[in-house]
């Protein structure tokens, strides 16, 4: 406040004036007897206050000056504030009209032929992944049935009937370990080889464990078939890892979920391949069950002599390795199109909104608070697609069948059906993905799943009284798979990849894959003696894992649809995608000119006051 001269000091100076005027008026009247001497000190001592009450007057004067100085000065700061966050908003307008045409061009790029040639060279290792899950399905007896010659060759007495079942678990298993060692070494690849370096480098494995199974019964050894098992779930750990980060990186903004879901493709040929293969028709038996087990490195090989044609990942050489023009390129020949520029800078724009993270471990990844809420919605949706019972079909869908009330051989083409029912609904999908969304598609996927696991408990009860029930569970496993394939098959790979930006993607996708895996040797290894145990209930407890899942992601994920990966970062930075585009401020470390002259020029008030006034906009 602006400190003003006493009110009473004008009055002060009036009064005493007129008093003085009425002592000389006596003085010269001579009405009275005063004496001059007395007269005149009266006067004298008046006119010293009034000199100091002037004086006082002059002091508040100047200090009424000086305030109203430091208030001139405010008033300049603060119309220079103003003019600064008129420079900032139109600044920011700019900015997101810039990026909105930017993503606009995004959103019109086409498939390409050497996209699609690199993408499908890409999934062969998911191929590989999906037949590898289901080949061990059909010749399950030729395979207990060559354990049991072996040993008895060795040691000349008979393998206990309970050992050949553990043994089996364990073949059945020890691919799902692999998966896990591989998987969590992906980041680590990636990162050190390259995504499509660590996916050429891959295909040893995978030819390495194709060879020991296919050459077990000739070296009469399980030992062998177990190894082989073993390397050939490390190579499709990697793969699972490695082939969703590649295709995520290297797909336009527009095609990333239909080309996303081709992960998924891959995986139900393979298991339809091996499906298919696995009658006693074709390869399922005695003799040919080795082959079908060692055709595993037909993928490898195909992939081996397709991939070095195809560029690594633009991201991971412009963002990681920090190589433009090598970047470019890659781009140039994705694209089939000498303009790349809208792709440059979205990645320069996603780096710059990941810098502080640009090389993030996997303890930096769990300990981050902007990253947690997307890694845990990674997790869970890698657990919903384990834990869904999905894998309980494909691993023992034959016994499962016979269970049922089918005949062994009407199980089994039943079992070929499954396969044939993921690939036509991945085939759907694809062009669903991106019109519907991926929290759309993954909403009906587990709810029709859970709807289908009651059907599959209820036919299993009553299948005793009724004798069709046994159809009825045939057709509800059925549909139970084609929700499956609808959404919880391909979009866990695929959002996983998706939520994260170049720096903690490759942690992410490891930790992420290690938890699919390890849900899937769960599985493999718990559900014979659940079904045991739980006899007709054995779906009821996946049941209950697919309600909550559906829950959570009701509640919980986001749409990650059409929107870049600087823009769904800004998702977790907001509160689960509550926020509009213009306060993202998804381009982190950008400043403009006005920022900078803001820096440079303002005391700390000021810039507090800029702060303030930004935070209001």
């Amino acid at each position: 406040m602006v400190s003003l001269p006493p009110p009473s000091l004008q009055k002060q100076v009036t009064v005493m004036s007129m008093n003085l005027s009425n002592k000389l008026d006596e003085l010269q009247r001579g009405d009275r007897q005063y004496e001059t001497t007395f007269a005149l000190n009266e006067i004298r001592n008046q006119l010293q206050e009034l000199t100091k009450s002037v004086e006082s007057c002059q002091s508040e004067v100047s200090e009424v000056k000086r305030d109203m100085v430091a208030i001139k000065h405010e008033l300049d700061t603060v119309q220079q504030v103003k003019e600064e966050i008129e420079e900032l908003r139109e600044y920011v307008d700019r900015l997101e009209e810039h990026t909105h045409r930017r993503k606009l061009r995004l959103l019109e790029q086409g498939l390409t032929g050497f996209l699609s040639y690199s993408i499908l060279s890409a999934v062969l290792g998911m191929l590989q992944f999906g037949y590898n899950t289901g080949v061990i399905n059909a010749p399950q007896s030729n395979i207990e049935y060559f354990m049991k010659d072996v040993y008895k060759s060795r040691y000349s007495e008979d393998l206990p009937d309970e050992l050949v079942k553990t043994l089996y678990s364990i073949v059945v298993s020890i691919f799902a370990i692999g998966g896990m060692v591989g998987g969590f070494s992906g980041g680590m690849v990636a990162n050190r080889f390259g995504r499509k370096g660590g996916l050429l480098l891959n295909n040893v494995l995978g030819i390495t464990g194709g060879s020991l199974m296919w050459c077990a019964k000739v070296a009469n050894s399980y030992e062998m078939l177990i190894c082989g098992r073993l390397i050939i779930g490390i190579n499709c750990g990697l793969n699972t890892s490695l082939v969703p980060m590649y295709v995520s990186e290297i797909a336009p903004l527009n095609l990333r979920g239909g080309l996303g879901t081709v992960n998924q493709l891959a995986v139900t040929v393979g298991l339809l391949l091996s499906q298919v293969l696995g009658i006693e028709q074709i390869l399922g038996t005695n003799e040919g069950w080795p082959l079908l087990l060692g055709l595993a490195v037909l993928p490898a090989l195909l992939q081996l002599i397709l991939l070095p044609v195809c560029p690594e990942s633009p991201r991971y050489l412009l963002i990681t390795k920090q190589w433009e023009e090598e970047s470019r390129r890659a781009l140039r020949r994705l694209r089939a199109s000498n303009q790349v520029e809208e792709d440059i800078e979205e990645m320069r724009a996603e780096e710059r909104a990941q810098q502080s993270e640009a090389s993030t471990s996997m303890l930096e990844l769990i300990c981050s608070p902007t990253l947690r809420a997307p890694l845990i919605i990674g997790i869970v949706m890698q657990l919903s697609q384990q834990l869904s019972g999905i894998n309980a079909v494909f691993y023992y869908s034959t016994n499962l069948f016979e269970t049922a009330g089918l005949a062994p051989e009407s199980a089994k083409f039943a079992t070929i059906g499954i396969g044939c029912i993921m690939v036509i609904m991945t085939l759907i999908s694809i062009p669903l993905m991106d019109r519907m969304g991926r929290r759309t598609l993954l909403l009906y996927g587990l709810g029709g799943m859970f709807i289908f696991s009651i059907f599959i408990t209820i036919s299993f009860l009553i299948k005793e009284m009724i004798d069709w029930m046994s159809y009825l569970s045939v057709v509800s496993v059925l549909f139970f798979v084609k929700f499956f394939a609808m959404g919880p098959g391909s979009i866990p790979w695929m959002i996983t990849a998706e939520l994260f930006s170049q720096g903690p993607r490759p942690a992410a996708m490891s930790i992420a894959v290690l938890v699919n895996w390890m849900a899937n040797f769960l599985v493999g290894i718990v559900f014979p003696s659940m079904k045991t145990a739980l006899e007709n209930y054995t779906f009821l407890p996946f049941s209950v894992f697919l309600a909550l899942f559906w829950i959570f992601t009701y509640k919980k994920v986001p749409e990650t649809k059409n929107k870049t990966f600087e823009e769904i970062l800004a998702l977790f930075r907001h509160g689960n995608g509550r926020v509009s585009f213009r306060d993202s401020r998804l381009y982190g470390t950008v400043e403009s000119p006005a920022q900078k002259n803001t820096t440079e020029h303002n005391s700390p008030d000021d810039s507090s006051s800029v702060n303030t006034a930004d935070t209001n906009l």
